[in-house]
């Protein structure tokens, strides 16, 4: 548990909220429900992809009913940090009012590989995997992001 502490408020940000920032939503939820109150947004939400549905299926983390969501939608949440997953999201944040401190930590996007299903199945796994061991280290490693 926290020991008392409130929770830290994490939006994870990305263009389409469809891979990269539902799957880092779903292991901050997983991984550190305890620590860390999570949200996902995208910058113009396309949808969440199936295939991200299906990587975190794999390591038994369902994200199935999150929901790809407009940034707007969260302008009454006070974040302690938002993070940005990709470069265009980065590029197009918002400022954010109050102590949220936006920091970059950009992820290949599985959403654009190319290949056979199977192919396109292992950039998502990796990408995932990478997603995966950020979270496990948060909210030590979100220091190192902010220099």
């Amino acid at each position: 548990m926290c020991s008392g502490k409130e929770k830290i408020k994490v939006l994870f940000l990305c263009t389409g909220n469809s891979c990269r920032s539902q799957m880092a939503e779903g292991w901050a939820r997983h991984l550190k429900a305890d620590l860390i109150e999570a949200y996902s947004a995208g910058t113009r939400p396309i949808g969440v992809s199936s295939r991200a549905i299906k990587a975190m299926a794999e390591e038994g983390v369902d994200i199935s009913m999150q929901q790809s969501q407009q940034l707007d939608e969260f302008s009454e949440i006070d974040f302690d940090y938002v993070i940005t997953l990709c470069d265009n999201a980065a590029e197009n944040c918002p400022v954010f009012t109050g102590k949220a401190k936006v920091l970059h930590r950009p992820f290949e996007d599985p959403y654009f590989a190319i290949g056979s299903e199977e192919e396109v199945m292992v950039t998502f796994r990796k990408v995932r995997n990478e997603i995966r061991k950020f979270v496990e280290a948060m909210p030590n490693n979100l220091k190192d992001l902010s220099n």
